[in-house]
């Protein structure tokens, strides 16, 4: 077994998308090969509903998959196809967009104005680009949870981990999405398939990754004060990817670290890329933007 390496630690950065939503985006818009499946990821979570109820009005998506996981709030959704419903703290939705949809995802905080949750991108392969779309929406109960001995709790999204599979099936990148709590002061680690690309991105408590050889910090975010100025006590989200191996270690801090653990196969494909529409080939980005403006987007099922 080999520890994987970190290769890079991302800080999430503020930025402002749909309708006047401030969030985090830890990755996403450039070169994203080394989180290839996957795009894009956005963390939401926010307590101001001025920062967050505009919304996401009516957009487009083509060529790629969503994933939104609720932690505290609920966030409505309608599409072209008529779907709609509501997702609730612990939910999941994982929306295949392929051939094209478009939708709208309205957030809306609990009784605190606490409106948390993230979004991922997965990228489809060439040979499901134009396939028909699809949600999978997963109540937080249908989502099974491990404990082990050390008290490390695990939600599987999606995937199978210790002997638990996640309620979400069928999708191309064939990824891993976990939920990770790892108890104050314990070292943990925890198998990734080594022909995957994975990432950990951290948004409770405080820890560190190690691998074979230095210790490395991540920043997370802490509500408590903290009793001196420590890399783990910043109040900066961090992502951290991972280089090759099949396995991480993390070793949580004085209050517990929480954080999800994604994987997924690399499709290693060509990447042409705006906005919600993610082809193959310009000509492809060019046809879809074509078909939107032409109002030709959605196809028959």
């Amino acid at each position: 077994m080999s520890i994987r390496p970190i290769k890079q630690v991302l800080e999430a950065k503020p930025t402002i998308e749909g309708a006047g939503v401030r969030l985090r985006r830890a990755f996403g818009f450039g070169n994203t090969s080394d989180f290839d499946p996957f795009l894009l990821f956005d963390d939401f979570r926010n307590e101001d509903p001025e920062a967050y109820l505009a919304g996401f009005p009516w957009h487009p998506h083509r060529g790629i998959e969503t994933i939104t996981y609720v932690l505290a709030g609920s966030v409505n959704h309608g599409d072209s196809l008529g779907n709609s419903g509501e997702l609730g703290a612990g939910d999941v939705q994982w929306m295949t967009a392929g051939s094209g949809i478009l939708h709208q995802e309205m957030p809306k905080g609990d009784r605190q104005g606490r409106m948390h949750g993230f979004q991922l991108w997965a990228n489809l392969p060439a040979s499901l680009k134009m396939t028909a779309p699809r949600y999978q929406d997963v109540l937080s109960s249908d989502v099974p949870e491990v404990i082990d001995d050390d008290g490390t709790r695990v939600r599987v999204i999606c995937g199978s981990f210790w002997g638990k599979t996640g309620p979400v099936d069928g999708i191309a990148a064939d990824p891993r999405y976990l939920d990770v709590w790892v108890p104050a002061g314990r070292r943990k680690t925890l198998p990734v398939e080594a022909s995957r690309h994975a990432f950990a991105y951290v948004f409770e408590g405080t820890g560190t990754f190690r691998d074979a050889s230095q210790p490395l910090a991540v920043r997370t975010e802490r509500v408590a004060p903290s009793d001196g100025p420590t890399v783990e006590e910043s109040s900066n989200r961090s992502l951290v990817l991972f280089d090759s191996g099949d396995e991480v270690t993390v070793h949580a801090g004085e209050t517990g670290i929480r954080f999800l653990l994604v994987s997924g196969k690399p499709l290693a494909e060509p990447v042409a890329w705006r906005g919600p529409i993610v082809m193959n080939t310009e000509e492809q980005l060019r046809q879809a933007y074509d078909e939107l403006r032409a109002g030709t987007f959605i196809r028959e099922a």
